[in-house]
């Protein structure tokens, strides 16, 4: 009898949130599954495109390591690398190059660079999780816990300052470009503290937060970075100011699209995929896009939802109902629908550039936003 089926909670999860009716009829899940089989070999990832990522991944990779070797103190190196060594998707490691391959000429500066932003992002997780109280980062524990707060706070102050002398120090990087490359990449540090700020308010107001106001918050806290790696790679690439700008604005729309399927797959994932507790958000009281779409529904509709919403009881039993909750009045398509606004944008802003291979990879990025959750 499928009705007294014990179904562990974690797939139970995944089942209300992301299977569909093929579930639970055998014929439709063989005609599903044999689609999707096809689809993966018509879709499959491009060999080249792979090969140009891990290239670029592996020079940013060298160049950080030999910048945080540097540092005369073993263990504010070993807080440094903490993170990095944790592994991470290094996209704003090879996003400068990969624009600097598609729209000029790509040098060893890129490298610098992306090593440069990448390592001022893992500064804003050290710090992110701090401020958080968040214990686990790509699956280990948070720099503040394998060390100590002040080792933290100091490591993510040493790596900020250690970027901007990076970028100072290479060789490959034109003094003609020098002042406008430090201006851009200030810039979004500035941004990226007003989004985190921003964020961190919107858990204490009592009135509610705007969608309009959500966004212009993940503009700043995740979205700059990526404007940044794309403008500053054409930049670095000699690109006309038009096409720096095509390339910052492609960055923005990817940015906000990665950063709504990021807290969808915080909702709907799991803690070991993830690396940090699974429905952190929620337990937290974060507002993102789904959370705000949610508390604007009518509340008898989600009872659940809103008794664990901020109460900060990681573990929670609860929280399957209060995400299917979530799920049933449309907050999570709702989320979702917008992320595919982003993507469509940024789809259109990188049509203009001319065809390559870079493009192509840069297209392969964009796409996998969403087949993160596909």
């Amino acid at each position: 009898d499928a009705g007294n089926l014990v179904i562990a909670p974690w797939f139970d999860l995944i089942r209300v949130n992301l299977l569909e009716n093929w579930w639970n009829d055998i014929d439709e899940m063989k005609d599903h599954i044999d689609g999707k089989i096809h689809r993966f070999m018509e879709e499959r990832p491009d060999r080249a495109g792979l090969s140009i990522m891990h290239k670029h991944r592996v020079a940013a990779e060298k160049c950080i390591a030999r910048a945080i070797e540097k540092s005369t103190e073993p263990r504010l190196g070993g807080a440094m690398m903490h993170l990095i060594e944790g592994g991470g998707k290094r996209l704003r490691a090879v996003l400068p190059s990969l624009v600097g391959e598609a729209v000029g000429t790509h040098h060893k500066g890129h490298h610098d660079l992306g090593a440069a932003i990448e390592i001022i992002h893992n500064f804003t997780l050290v710090h992110d999780d701090i401020m958080d109280n968040d214990p686990i980062r790509r699956g280990r524990s948070a720099v503040h816990i394998a060390y100590d707060m002040p080792t933290a706070i100091n490591a993510g102050d040493a790596m900020l300052a250690l970027a901007f002398e990076m970028i100072a120090e290479s060789e490959d990087i034109k003094d003609e470009v020098m002042r406008d490359l430090v201006r851009v990449i200030g810039r979004m540090v500035r941004k990226v503290s007003e989004g985190q700020q921003m964020d961190m308010d919107f858990e204490n107001r009592s009135d509610g937060v705007s969608e309009a106001e959500y966004i212009t918050m993940i503009s700043g806290k995740t979205a700059a970075m990526f404007e940044t790696c794309a403008q500053t790679g054409a930049m670095l690439a000699g690109a006309s100011e038009e096409i720096q700008e095509t390339c910052r604005l492609w960055g923005l729309e990817t940015g906000l699209c990665f950063q709504l399927m990021d807290d969808l797959i915080d909702i709907t994932g799991d803690t070991e995929t993830l690396g940090k507790p699974a429905g952190s958000d929620v337990l937290e009281g974060k507002r993102t896009l789904m959370a705000i779409h949610a508390l604007n529904q009518d509340p008898s509709n989600l009872p659940t939802f809103h008794s664990i919403f901020g109460n900060g009881e990681s573990g929670s039993t609860d929280l399957p109902q209060a995400i299917a909750e979530m799920k049933a009045v449309g907050s999570l398509e709702y989320g979702r629908k917008r992320a595919m606004e982003h993507h469509a944008e940024a789809h259109r802003h990188l049509s203009k550039l001319e065809d390559s291979s870079a493009k192509t990879v840069l297209q392969g990025l964009t796409d996998w936003q969403l087949e993160r959750m596909s």
